[in-house]
């Protein structure tokens, strides 16, 4: 380790993510990982980081990070929430130096509701079943952050930054999602009705999933069984109630309810970004 970071305050949720685990689905543990693996992504290659190293998703700001070891270089993408170092502003979208000693906050985003934290060498935190991923629903990896938690910084990479700023990326208020049919879809009444509607993300959203309001899609058989099968990351399960949950990150490894339309890959970063009570549409789009 080259670096070291204390938690002053964690903001409403701050965890630890990579890119997840993959191969144990097998044993009943889904793949978890970032929300925005996009954003991510993105972060650590303006790091020189290998893209899946583990970072700080950051939900609606909030956190304040002193810097106990370093210097640390850092970088902000998802949400574009304000970032100070020692009360002076350098933005999200930039590669930063934080001093030893220093104090780097996270203000609230205006728009969106994830944000990532890179350092160079990746955030060190212990590794469960090959990921440092927190996953909410099935309790794997690191703990939430809470304040005086420290973690390590990773040894740097050998090749160095090849930027220093990046395009921010493109909120609007009403997100539209492009979304494939089935594999369930004749177990609703009107599929159409998916994309005919404004939906609105409840409150009750989460990494799990995002519970949809503001229409009803109805079961042509609601008596009708479905075994558990598999399900994605993507995937819009119609429960009994008719109201669609979009799987997010930690979603199930199965579930009961017919899966009627499955969000493109691309577009699930997106869904990550929407805040509760934010519109939501959905379009269908020809299967990759």
């Amino acid at each position: 380790m080259t670096g070291r970071l204390r938690v002053l305050s964690p903001g409403p949720l701050c965890l630890v993510e990579d890119l997840g685990r993959s191969g144990v689905s097998g044993i009943g543990v889904g793949r978890s990982g970032a929300a925005d693996r996009a954003a991510l992504r993105l972060a650590n290659r303006a790091l020189a980081n290998p893209e899946g190293a583990a970072a700080l998703e950051v939900t609606l700001g909030g956190l304040e990070l002193e810097v106990v070891a370093g210097p640390v270089w850092l970088c902000v993408t998802g949400a574009p929430t304000p970032v100070s170092i020692d009360g002076r502003e350098v933005g999200p979208f930039a590669v930063v130096a934080a001093a030893e000693g220093s104090v780097v906050r996270l203000g609230m985003p205006p728009t969106g509701l994830r944000s990532y934290v890179a350092v160079r060498g990746g955030v060190d935190a212990p590794a469960v079943l090959g990921s440092r991923s927190h996953d909410v629903m099935a309790g794997l990896g690191p703990a939430p952050l809470a304040a005086g938690v420290e973690l390590g910084v990773g040894v740097p990479p050998r090749s160095q930054p090849h930027v220093d700023h990046l395009p921010p990326g493109r909120t609007s208020e009403e997100v539209v999602l492009g979304v494939v049919r089935g594999p369930r879809d004749t177990w609703v009444a009107d599929a159409d009705l998916l994309v005919a509607t404004s939906w609105t993300a409840s409150e009750r959203s989460n990494r799990v999933g995002m519970r949809l309001s503001g229409g009803r899609l109805e079961h042509v058989d609601p008596g009708r069984q479905l075994p558990s099968e598999g399900v994605y990351r993507g995937g819009i399960q119609v429960p009994p109630s008719g109201e669609p949950v979009l799987f997010l990150a930690d979603h199930p490894v199965t579930g009961g309810y017919p899966v009627i339309a499955v969000v493109v890959d691309a577009d699930v970063d997106r869904a990550a970004q929407v805040r509760p009570g934010q519109c939501v549409r959905f379009c269908w789009v020809a299967a990759p």
